[in-house]
């Protein structure tokens, strides 16, 4: 049995689309397919949004005849990123095991995944982007996607002397707080902007302080649509669904006087919030349903999957460029 995916183009996208060279596909190539696309470790919650553009786009990304596949060197690029991050957070929970340093333990896939978000965002023409993140993840952060010296890292550690006088400015309290800006080059060659704010203890407050960092730039710019800045924001699951910010950031999204052209959200599950179990901090199945509220599509992904949690990340970033 065969289904012809030659169809109206307007009205069909993904498996029924007929954008593949109209090939045919077997009810077991079909069913395999889907098998492969929504029960592996990537969950697309897209249906809800109420544009069919948005819908389709998605679907045409991810129902794709074939798997997609990573080349032998994005792998290697991968690993590379993925291997950083384990050793800084090993290197540092051997030589300050007594040290509060808010490790990124267990989410390493972290740093590759925002890594694919800022070099997308680069080839896709955005030359500045503004993070705020919360005090888990941080230092890595700071070591291996805005290239802090690690010299200045461990100087602080040993409390011999500051990242200033260790030649490498920033702003911040203590270590876990500190932000920066640098410029950086993509492996494409294409250069970038990066400001990572300042972190207060009180989580999620640094969200205004971005997309207003982020406003500011579009409006000197004369930067009308966001092509050219992106704000990235890291949450950690209880903050994200319980702190009041996080909604009254997000509900300002499409307002004309506040939007920053779409914001990435990277929100890292951390399985417990301080001390209290998910079922007893939130209503929802899952803390990212706040997001809903405005009609933004959401990737669940399994960190232990590097691949993945990468493949998600340009995928979000794609969506937000196309529909800002």
């Amino acid at each position: 049995m065969t289904f012809n995916l030659a169809s109206d183009k307007k009205l069909l996208s993904g498996f029924v689309s007929p954008d593949e060279d109209h090939r045919s596909m077997t009810l077991g190539d079909i069913h395999e397919r889907l098998k492969e696309t929504y029960c592996g470790n990537i969950g697309y919650e897209f249906m809800h949004l109420s544009s069919r553009e948005e819908c389709s786009f998605i679907r045409d990304r991810i129902e794709t005849v074939h798997k997609q596949e990573f080349t032998k060197q994005e792998r290697l690029v991968i690993l590379d990123r993925l291997t950083w991050a384990h050793s800084i957070e090993n290197f540092l929970a051997l030589k300050w095991a007594g040290q509060k340093r808010f490790g990124l333990n267990g989410l390493e896939s972290f740093v590759p995944g925002m890594k694919a978000v800022v070099d997308t965002a680069a080839d896709l023409g955005v030359d500045s982007v503004v993070l705020g993140m919360p005090h888990r993840g941080r230092l890595n952060v700071l070591a291996t996607v805005m290239r802090k010296p690690l010299e200045a890292i461990f100087t602080e550690f040993h409390g011999l002397k500051s990242a200033e006088e260790a030649g490498f400015y920033g702003t911040g309290d203590v270590k876990y707080h500190l932000g920066t800006s640098v410029d950086r080059t993509t492996a494409r060659g294409k250069k970038i902007r990066m400001s990572l704010v300042a972190n207060p203890s009180h989580l999620e407050a640094e969200n205004t302080v971005v997309l207003g960092k982020t406003r500011a730039k579009l409006d000197y710019r004369g930067d009308t649509t966001g092509d050219s800045c992106l704000a990235l924001l890291i949450h950690g699951d209880a903050a994200f669904a319980a702190q009041g910010i996080a909604y009254e950031t997000m509900i300002l999204t499409d307002l004309p006087d506040y939007t920053t052209g779409g914001v990435v959200h990277m929100v890292a599950n951390n399985q417990i919030g301080f001390t209290t179990d998910p079922q007893y901090a939130r209503s929802s199945p899952y803390c990212t349903d706040l997001a809903k509220t405005v009609g933004a599509p959401i990737f669940h992904v399994n960190a232990d999957d590097p691949e993945a949690v990468v493949r998600a990340c340009r995928l979000a970033m794609e969506f937000r460029q196309k529909f800002k």
